[in-house]
């Protein structure tokens, strides 16, 4: 008798029905170990029964009950998975397990000051204005620090106060930055457009500084460049789909969003397909 059997009986398949839904590996206690999802239950766990090796045969043996659960459609079907990932955080899922520490970039003003906020805990900074949330604090994180390093080249770095710094948060501040920046900043931030990149290199190149310092300074630029490409434009795109309408956007609401926004696209090109005579 096959593992997966052996596990949840043989005749376990025969009462999965064909259509989308969600499943969830426990283990003896109960905990759950992974969730799935499934545009055909029956099918997709045919292969996990199927499985010899790799991460199937690893969740069927560290398996002691597997549950199911139909949905209405496809999209329902993911829309779940994300939401019982996010609940209840699944030692053997990465995918969406971690929203709680998508980043946002905030800004706030203070006079002729300008602060920037790299930070996965925005509640703990009310007077900030922020934006996200993005989904890899790897690329946040290298856009926010370099724009920081290009930035120290324009305005004047504000000594940093010691005081209890909130975990994953990094607070900078400015002074004497032209007053338009800000705004630019913002369109960037938000994935409107693109312009801080032409703007910072205009103003780059007549700062004897920056230009002794080439080679660092094209490093922050394109990691500027990949973070504005990666991660804010396609985030104002799917706002744009789904006609979302809180912003920032909330971390856990940002993986349906992207999944939303799919599913209209999928649709919107089946639909045009299906006009082509």
């Amino acid at each position: 008798m096959v593992l997966f059997d052996k596990k949840f009986g043989a005749g376990f398949l025969s009462t999965v029905p064909l259509t989308p839904g969600t499943y969830q590996f426990r283990n003896v206690a109960g905990e759950v170990l992974y969730v799935g999802k499934a545009k055909s239950l029956r099918r997709r766990l045919q292969q996990y029964r199927a499985a010899r090796s790799g991460k199937m045969r690893k969740i069927v043996k560290a398996s002691a009950q597997l549950l199911f659960e139909p949905e209405l459609c496809e999209l329902d079907a993911c829309l779940a998975e994300v939401r019982q990932i996010q609940s209840e955080k699944p030692k053997l899922n990465v995918a969406s397990n971690f929203s709680h520490r998508y980043p946002f970039l905030g800004l706030r003003s203070q006079g002729t000051d300008l602060y920037l906020l790299f930070t996965t805990v925005p509640t703990e900074f009310p007077d900030f204005e922020f934006h996200g949330a993005y989904r890899s604090r790897f690329l946040t994180s290298e856009a926010f620090f370099g724009l920081v390093r290009l930035l120290q080249f324009v305005g004047h770095p504000i000594p940093q106060k010691r005081r209890n710094r909130k975990r994953y948060s990094y607070e900078f501040g400015l002074r004497k930055l032209p007053p338009e920046w800000k705004g630019t900043l913002q369109s960037f931030f938000r994935g409107n457009e693109s312009s801080l990149l032409s703007v910072l290199f205009d103003t780059l190149l007549e700062r004897a500084a920056a230009r002794s310092k080439a080679s660092e300074v094209q490093e922050a630029m394109d990691a500027l460049s990949v973070f504005f490409e990666k991660e804010c434009a396609p985030l104002a795109r799917v706002i744009e789909i789904v006609g979302f309408q809180t912003y920032p956007v909330p971390q856990t609401d940002r993986d349906p969003l992207f999944i939303r926004a799919g599913f209209e696209l999928r649709s919107e090109n089946y639909e045009a397909d299906s006009n082509v005579e």
